[in-house]
């Protein structure tokens, strides 16, 4: 048995977890995000790599080991609700290309390959949860998804929408009536509700743990009747429904079919707003900072105006009351940084909205876990919950900008980055 161990070791290094070992974590300070406080002095006791006891002075006789971060506010792992793990939007000489044009030359087998860099970079970054939300060729992510749970590659705890489900063309233009759907190679067309409700089966089928639509991309947009489709479809397997729209009619219907959450967002008026808070719609606002706007002029012509809009978005969401969870949607490899420094630049579009810090903090936790559905595992320091946890160096509460100093990461028991 035990050089059966070590082989698996040997071939899948994640596969035998550390979190067998019983450790104790000493923080300075454990923050708890869904109150906005911190504890002083405390100790966390993990077995099985699932937290079994939090306090001051607690007994560590007998743990295999004891991790020091008596000097750090320690929290739960972040969390980003809308990735593109397995998609790197190309540009030639400053020209956005479409995205149907590299489907000719970009494999799943070389999407698989950037979905594991890109899986390891978020979690290095503090990053344990992420819900790839579509983009991700063949059914990507539902491998990589899979390869994570089994330990052949680091990464998060990934939650996947498969093929995103739109009206026929997906999120494309202009494509030649003499060529074939190639679109289909990442979309579903589905224009009825029953059209809807096939394509909701078909992405449970290959692997999805949740459903992404996308509403206002073109001319014509899904109805009322057709999104609710879709709820009721997903409901039936326990799954959420994300709805890509920007504003308009488009995220309305979203809205009154009951869909879970509006991503982007960008142009959503106060009454359209104060309908998500209503309804318990929830933002996913992807709220990209001016550095990355002026990063990415060839998909931005005007980043200024673009970046404006997003605060002033960001901050009247922030004052109506909308619940929001953070995400993302990095989709292009820029500033010579990976995928998790990016989507913690995010951060400062927040803070020039106005956001108050613990605000931020519940956006990039404990309201993700919520709406993720994983809060009664993920995204508390409580007993019960995975030993999913990261280290700044100051009080994130005071000030949200040392989640970019995040140089402590854990995942289900074990460390993955301490330096």
């Amino acid at each position: 048995m035990k050089k059966l161990l070590l082989l698996a070791a040997l071939c899948f290094p994640f596969a035998i977890p550390m979190s067998a070992q019983k450790v104790a974590v000493r923080a300075g300070h454990v923050v708890d995000p869904a109150t906005g406080t911190a504890a002083a002095d405390q100790v966390i006791l993990v077995e099985d790599g699932r937290i079994t006891a939090v306090g001051r002075n607690l007994d560590v006789r007998g743990v295999d080991r004891v991790i020091d971060l008596s000097d750090a506010w320690v929290m739960p792992g972040l969390m980003d609700a809308h990735v593109h793990l397995t998609l790197n939007m190309p540009d030639e000489m400053g020209v956005a290309v479409p995205l149907p044009t590299f489907y000719l030359s970009q494999s799943n087998a070389s999407r698989a390959l950037l979905g594991v860099k890109n899986a390891r970079d978020v979690l290095h970054a503090g990053f344990t949860t992420v819900k790839d939300i579509g983009n991700d060729g063949n059914y990507v992510a539902t491998d990589l998804r899979r390869a994570v749970e089994a330990g052949w590659i680091e990464g998060p705890t990934i939650l996947n929408t498969g093929k995103i489900i739109g009206p026929f063309g997906g999120q494309t233009h202009d494509i030649s009536p003499d060529m074939p759907h190639i679109w289909e190679f990442e979309y579903v067309d589905a224009d009825s509700p029953e059209e809807v409700r096939k394509a909701v089966r078909q992405n449970i089928y290959y692997g999805a743990t949740a459903i992404k639509l996308v509403a206002d991309n073109s001319a014509f947009y899904y109805d009322v009747d057709e999104i609710r489709a879709a709820v009721d479809e997903a409901a039936k397997a326990g799954l959420t429904v994300a709805v890509h729209a920007y504003g308009g009619e488009g995220a309305r219907n979203a809205i009154l079919a009951g869909a879970h959450s509006i991503e982007h967002g960008w142009t959503l008026d106060d009454e359209l707003l104060r309908l998500m808070k209503e309804r318990g719609t929830v933002l996913v606002g992807t709220d990209f900072p001016l550095e990355h706007y002026r990063a990415m002029v060839m998909f931005f012509p005007d980043p200024e105006g673009i970046y404006a809009q997003t605060v002033r978005r960001l901050r009247r969401a922030h004052e109506i009351g909308v619940r929001m969870a953070f995400g993302s949607d990095v989709v292009v490899d820029l500033l010579d940084r990976d995928r998790g420094r990016l989507a913690l630049d995010f951060l400062s579009t927040w803070v020039e909205a106005g956001v108050p810090a613990p605000e931020i903090l519940r956006a990039f936790t404990t309201n993700n876990a919520e709406f993720l559905r994983v809060a009664d595992e993920r995204g508390a320091i409580a007993p019960g919950q995975w030993a999913d946890l990261v280290a700044t160096p100051g009080n994130p509460l005071q000030d949200i900008l040392q989640l970019r100093e995040i140089r402590y990461v854990m995942k289900e028991g074990r460390v993955v980055r301490s330096e």
